[in-house]
């Protein structure tokens, strides 16, 4: 392949929206609620290839609508080229409902009857984006209308000329040929000669074809599988990479053998089935990742059955891709993994290369107003209505915005609590901001979670974007009673989050009748470790610079892929701050702070007393504000 090339892979075809039923086991009539993700096949490929570490684009159209904007950001997300993602005013974003009844039976549904992404022309694509890539990918439900016929052949003109290797994924849904009723997407083989006859006229200008043998029978117009390959082979010189499902693949080149017998199967390892969709495109995500490189067959199929394998034992399609550094470690070790979705390392890996938010935290100013407590009690010395504390977090919010103009290219935060700040929260989800949302009810200890302890099924009701906080009075040499207590109670949160896929922050405050020393917080933060409990973010007192070291040193060994530190501030003067930031300089691991009284306090109680009205309460926060983020600059300008 061509190293001159900016993009690895054009995916032209399918990108839609899944709803994944979530009651395994029921009838797709029965069930109560969906998940949703990414899907179409171009769609998870290209989504796939990414996660693989090659640079892909996708090429197609979505709706001006809610669902088109999800498909695009998802894509963005995980790092594929979205410039030729066009937004189709005129039609809806593609839909497809599904579910899993059991190891065989998967009911799906697609919606889409003129729907965007079969709208494509000629025209939303130019010669010169086909010639930026080394491979382009179709789909095969993209020659099944005249019009997405016509614009793939284009496509496939531009490349021929460029020198871009084509490849087809033969994607047979019959549904989508208009070979069955409407609502029966779940078959997948229809024989029909004119399909094979349509197919057969694409196949000459191919560089790979991949298929199940379903597939493969369609393409070559026979039901016996060796003679439809030699039909293929016949009309093309393309490599053909052939699926075999649990037995793996197989890659042929030139003539094809009389007997299947005769092939060099590429084997995978036998998991536990949940969920057959999407392992499809799973496995020529990774096929691709060695292809597209030049690596042996050997290799490339090697990557393609464990992404197949990974996928068909999670739920959904194109978020059950395996990272690349996941998949390394799961072909590592492949042979001890029969339960790939229950092996711990594996899914924390899944967890912190994919599932997270994509977005570089390292310069946070959190204002922090997830206080209930204080405020309640500060609310009643000041002779006002505690429900006045709802409007102050709406207000804290203003004045944040207005404290974020202003803080230069540092990143804002908030930690916002449920309790009196809904409307603040609701203010500011869906703005891209740093959000932080407490679970603990105040002051408990042994720790106890608001709404009691159904923590997941709570969790499930927040936005994704929102980091689940958790601050605990913790002490390594707690009485044994309590402090195990705390740690299963932390062990439970922390399964909770992996669940939900929420960020989890963890925040370590000695009781204040314990000595501290820095020893206590490296210790804690061992003890969690042990325990399998790897927060993505840590919420600590400012540090010595020796225990900042040791933090570093600690997190890099245990839990690389760790967000980093906040740095709280327990009501200190602004000053007594100001050294705790300058200690943490040349630390990267500490990502910014994360203070709340320091700033509010004052202003709070002025305004709760009516000496202060609501700007003038706005502009003390901001000053105050501005003061932190003065002093954190210059911690980092010091390190």
């Amino acid at each position: 392949m061509s190293d001159n090339k900016p993009l690895d892979l054009i995916c032209l075809g399918r990108a839609a929206v899944d709803l994944y039923g979530e009651q395994i086991g029921s009838r797709l009539e029965d069930m109560t609620s969906f998940a949703k993700y990414l899907g179409g096949s171009s769609g998870n490929i290209a989504y796939g290839a990414a996660r693989m570490g090659l640079k892909s684009a996708m090429l197609t159209r979505v709706g001006d609508e809610h669902m088109g904007r999800f498909v695009r950001e998802e894509l963005d997300r995980a790092g594929v080229d979205t410039s030729h993602v066009v937004t189709d005013k005129n039609r809806l974003t593609g839909l497809v409902i599904l579910g899993i009844k059991d190891r065989e039976t998967f009911p799906l549904i697609f919606y889409r009857r003129d729907c965007a992404d079969m709208a494509i022309e000629s025209s939303d694509f130019s010669p010169e984006f086909i010639a930026s890539s080394q491979a382009l990918l179709i789909t095969g439900t993209h020659f099944s209308t005249e019009q997405t016929h016509a614009t793939s052949k284009t496509a496939m003109e531009y490349a021929k000329a460029a020198g871009t290797k084509i490849i087809l994924d033969i994607d047979y849904r019959p549904v989508l040929w208009g070979l069955t009723s409407l609502g029966d997407g779940e078959t997948r083989f229809v024989s029909n000669e004119s399909v094979t006859q349509h197919l057969q006229t694409i196949l000459p200008d191919l560089d790979l074809i991949v298929g199940t043998e379903e597939e493969i029978h369609i393409a070559g117009g026979s039901t016996d599988t060796i003679q439809a390959l030699k039909s293929i082979r016949a009309l093309t010189h393309a490599t053909i990479v052939l699926k075999l499902g649990a037995q793996g693949c197989t890659v042929l080149e030139e003539t094809i053998p009389d007997s299947m017998k005769a092939f060099e199967v590429h084997s995978g390892v036998k998991v536990e089935v949940l969920n057959v969709l999407g392992a499809g495109d799973a496995f020529l995500s990774g096929f691709l990742r060695g292809w597209l490189r030049g690596e042996s067959h050997a290799r490339s199929c090697a990557y393609a059955n464990a992404c197949g394998a990974l996928v068909v034992s999670r739920h959904g399609c194109a978020p059950a891709i395996p990272s690349a550094e996941e998949l390394d470690d799961y072909l590592s070790r492949a042979t001890e993994i029969k339960h790939p979705d229950t092996d711990s390392r594996l899914n924390y890996l899944h967890r912190v290369t994919t599932q997270r938010p994509n977005v570089d935290w390292n310069d946070l100013c959190i204002l922090a107003f997830d206080h209930r407590k204080q405020l309640f009690d500060m609310a009643r010395e000041e002779g006002a209505d505690p429900e006045r504390i709802k409007y102050l977090k709406q207000l804290l919010v203003k004045a944040t915005e207005q404290g974020s103009s202003l803080i230069g290219e540092s990143q804002v935060g908030v930690l916002i609590d449920d309790t009196y700040g809904q409307d603040a929260l609701n203010d500011v989800t869906g703005r891209g901001w740093w959000i932080g949302r407490p679970v603990e009810q105040p002051s408990s200890r042994a720790i106890e979670f608001e709404g009691g302890r159904s923590i997941a099924a709570k969790l499930q009701d927040w936005p994704k974007e929102h980091i689940v906080k958790c601050l605990i009075f913790y002490h390594p040499e707690d009485e044994i009673s309590l402090r195990l207590t705390q740690e299963r109670r932390v062990i439970k949160l922390y399964q909770a989050c992996c669940m939900t896929g929420h960020e989890f922050l963890l925040e370590l405050i000695p009781p204040k009748d314990m000595p501290t020393s820095d020893d206590i917080y490296i210790n804690a933060m061992k003890r969690f470790y042990n325990l399998g409990v790897f927060p993505d973010w840590w919420k600590l007192p400012p540090q010595t610079p020796t225990g900042w070291q040791r933090i570093t040193d600690l997190i890099h060994q245990r839990a690389p892929h760790c967000r980093g530190v906040v740095m709280l501030g327990l009501d200190a003067p602004a000053e007594e701050l100001q050294k705790g930031f300058a200690d943490s300089a040349g630390f990267d691991i500490c990502k910014g702070f994360a203070v709340g009284r320091t700033i509010f306090s004052e202003p709070s109680r002025q305004w709760l007393r009516g000496s202060i009205n609501d700007q003038q309460f706005i502009k003390a926060i901001v000053n105050n504000y501005l003061t932190l983020v003065s002093y954190w600059k210059a911690r980092n300008n010091a390190g």
